[in-house]
């Protein structure tokens, strides 16, 4: 019997129905211990947005489930994700990117630019080799495994030196989200200054939400344009690797790979709230749906991490990663001082 485009429909909901009530049971009971927390300590010291990734990193470790939740979770972790990017922009202070200007984008491509150089010659100073070396140094200094998977066809990389860069990236980031929100009182800075420097220092889009949100909305809204930004830097960093890899055939990944939709979406919005198409009801609900979505999200990206193979990583990745995510760290806050944003 030939299919028909309403079968084929059918078909494709159900094939991503379980993974998508999974994730959605995670993120119900990530909902349930944030509420646990306040009840039991007066407030949310661990957010419902990091929760969903440790309660499902967790669930992928010690529940053995079907291959059938697969394209479910990775339909969730990818697209519920990308809206919830597009709805923020609704509420982004564009005023308060508007202050800071070309200096603060200029300043995101200085310091891409030294954790690239720095990443790089640390991960060959520890031995790796050069794809590895380059991978890691994208993955670290741009956003993480999507700058990796960009990377990759274009120095030809194998699978191999893919599986060994990444391996980190999950955990290290999880480790970041939690610890990075510490530094507000430790280091005196303001919301906006916080969120420039989570948006620089955090690899992944989702990671900077949760390591924001427990902060203030402004620095989700500051942190979350920092890291679109920065994921901007991936097009001409690729294009230059493009041009040095050419003599050997190096492959150059869609346009599509290089500015995500998105991010043009999240720009849409932040002018559409700018020229008054979006008032502040509106975008307030909007921001409301993006936090559930993005709950969702997370808990599908922590269904997908394989702990165990982040386990398996090499001493020389794990130390590469670690010490070019120290670099990271102490760039973004000088960067956070020379534009007078460490303090309110």
């Amino acid at each position: 019997m030939e299919k028909t485009p309403k079968n084929e429909s059918i078909l494709g909901i159900s094939g991503i129905l379980p993974g998508v009530l999974l994730s959605a049971f995670v993120s119900g009971l990530a909902v349930l211990a944030e509420q646990a927390e306040v009840r039991l300590t007066g407030s949310a010291w661990v957010e419902a947005l990091v929760l969903a990734i440790f309660i499902g990193a967790l669930c992928r470790l010690v529940v053995r489930r079907p291959a059938t939740y697969d394209p479910g979770i990775a339909f969730s972790a990818k697209y519920f994700l990308e809206v919830a990017i597009v709805l923020l922009g609704a509420g982004v202070s564009a005023a308060a990117i508007a202050g800071m200007g070309l200096p603060l984008i200029g300043a995101i491509a200085a310091v891409v630019a030294l954790a690239l150089l720095a990443s790089y010659g640390i991960g060959r100073g520890l031995g790796l080799s050069r794809r590895v070396a380059l991978l890691v140094a994208c993955g670290n200094s741009i956003c993480g495994n999507s700058a990796i998977a960009a990377t990759a066809p274009v120095i030809h990389a194998d699978a191999e030196d893919v599986a060994s860069s990444i391996a980190f990236t999950a955990v290290l980031g999880m480790v970041t989200v939690l610890l990075l929100p510490a530094l507000v009182p430790l280091l005196g800075l303001s919301a906006t200054g916080y969120g420039v420097m989570a948006g620089m220092t955090v690899y992944a889009v989702p990671q900077v939400l949760a390591a924001t949100a427990p902060v203030s909305a402004l620095s989700i809204q500051i942190g979350t344009f920092v890291k679109l930004v920065r994921v901007l830097m991936l097009g001409p960093v690729v294009f230059v690797l493009s041009l040095a890899a050419g003599k050997t055939g190096g492959s150059r990944p869609a346009l599509h790979r290089l500015v995500p939709w998105f991010i043009l979406g999240f720009l849409a919005m932040l002018a559409a709230r700018s020229v008054g198409l979006i008032d502040a009801e509106l975008a307030a609900t909007m921001g409301k749906a993006a936090t559930v979505l993005t709950i969702l999200s997370m808990a599908a990206l922590g269904l997908g991490i394989d702990l165990t193979r982040v386990m398996r990583a090499g001493p020389k990745v794990t130390a590469t990663v670690v010490l070019s995510l120290a670099v990271l760290a102490v760039a973004s806050y000088a960067m956070v001082l020379l534009l007078n944003l460490a303090t309110a």
